[in-house]
This record gives structure tokens, sequence and C-alpha cells, in this order.
């Protein structure tokens, strides 16, 4: 199974979207520290009001593979356009249509989303 199907399974089964994200990396570092990282992010930053948790995830994995002891600032901002042009905004409650009805993107998708820019060459070490 691939990592983007493997973190849909763990977000279905027993992870919130920025925990499924993480757990697809386990190889940076163990499930359980994955899963303690990503704990507060179900449901975005400030439960929907804020940024997706699934991108939480792939910036937190950016530091994870690229922090070279300097500010990643223009990355994280790429990260966060990548994954807004994959998803339609970077904002939960706008993703999911909670104020408009309109959904832009699944949980799922999303999920996937986030996992394939942290699959991409931006990622490479």
């Amino acid at each position: 199974m691939d990592r983007k199907e493997y973190a849909v399974e763990k977000f279905k089964k027993d992870c919130n979207c920025c925990q499924a994200v993480l757990c697809a990396f386990t190889d940076e570092a163990g499930e359980e520290e994955m899963k303690k990282l990503g704990a507060a992010f179900g449901l975005g930053m400030g439960n929907m009001e804020g940024t997706c948790g699934a991108l939480v995830a792939a910036e937190m994995l950016l530091g994870l593979k690229k922090y070279d002891g300097r500010p990643m600032v223009k990355q994280a901002k790429a990260v966060s356009e990548m994954f807004r042009l994959l998803t339609g905004s970077t904002i939960c409650k706008e993703i999911k249509g909670r104020d408009t009805g309109k959904v832009l993107c699944s949980c799922d998708d999303c999920v996937r989303n986030a996992v394939s820019i942290c699959e991409s060459k931006f990622y490479e070490k």
C-alpha cells in the first residue's frame, strides 16, 4: 500500500487528518511520537476555524526533513500554496464548506494531497 492510501486508512481507523499524514512517514519518527505530535490538529487548528490539519502535518514533516538551522518561511509558504492549489483553500472550514455548504475537497483527498506534497522532490534532502 502506498503512503497516501496508508494515511487514508489511518484517518478512517484511528487518527485525525494531521496524525494520519504524519503516520505515513514513521520512517522519520516513530508512530506514537507522530500521533502525539498531531493529536491537537484534527478538524484543523481551532476546531475548523484555522489551517487544515493535513497541511499542518505537511509543514511539520517539512521541518523534520529539511530543517538546517535556519527559518523555513519561504519553504513553508510554498507548501501552503501547493496545498491550496490542490484543495481550494488552506482553511478547514472553507475546505469542508461549513459556512457555504460547498465542499472544496474531501478529508480523504486532503490527506492524500498532503502526503503527495511530502513525497515530492521539494522534500528531498
